[in-house]
């Protein structure tokens, strides 16, 4: 036993992979094509425990309304979809037509195209035109990381009581730890920000590169 995270190796993240719920043909070959067309863009993508974990946190809060700020070739949007009941609704915000539209196709391959409501507009702009009553059940942060706190501060007043928001990438493959570049800083004071928020309950997750979960109190 540990009070630590143990660290995961490649055999042992191959095995957390398929001790879950690992992708199935659909997802399995989004990850493919994305790493054939998109390879040096690949790793944007959330990884195969992450998508799962969406999966099952959009149904454990009973998601209906969904946002996600970057989409890329929506391997994120379709968890989440996946979770949503037939007439859920997740507003993706991207700014890339080339990769969001091998994700329309997966999407609709899947059968989740009519739960997703695809926006090509800088995030903030979508945001900021949703209602600004606490109405949205899940959100989920995987875009440019200098907009983390932006993205932030229009979701949360946006977010109902026991809503939750996802943020990946808040390690920056242990960057935060002696930031390098800007989008280094920004993380590790938002994630600063983030624990002293008062309006949230928070964890961190060392999953992937790091995600943390927060639930509007």
């Amino acid at each position: 036993m540990s009070t630590r995270s143990v660290p995961v190796t490649d055999e042992l993240h191959d095995y957390l992979v398929a001790h879950g719920s690992p992708p199935d043909e659909v997802a399995s070959d989004l990850y493919a094509e994305t790493r054939r067309i998109l390879p040096a863009d690949a790793e944007m993508q959330v990884a195969p425990e992450q998508a799962a974990l969406l999966t099952l946190l959009t149904r454990l809060v009973g998601a209906r309304n969904a946002v996600e700020v970057g989409t890329f070739t929506g391997t994120s949007a379709l968890a989440i979809a996946r979770g949503l009941p037939p007439d859920g609704r997740l507003i993706c915000c991207d700014v890339s037509e080339e990769y969001t539209s091998i994700a329309r196709r997966f999407w609709r391959r899947a059968g989740v195209e009519d739960r997703i409501d695809l926006r090509i507009a800088p995030a903030v702009q979508t945001l900021r035109a949703l209602p600004t009553e606490p109405h949205l059940d899940l959100a989920f942060i995987d875009a440019d990381k200098t907009g983390y706190p932006t993205y932030w501060a229009e979701l949360v007043p946006r977010m109902r009581p026991g809503g939750l928001i996802g943020v990946d990438n808040v390690f920056r493959n242990g960057r935060v730890l002696s930031p390098v570049s800007e989008a280094d800083r920004v993380v590790a004071d938002f994630n600063a920000a983030v624990a002293a928020d008062d309006r949230v309950e928070v964890v961190m997750l060392p999953l992937a590169d790091g995600m943390t979960l927060a639930r509007r109190r």
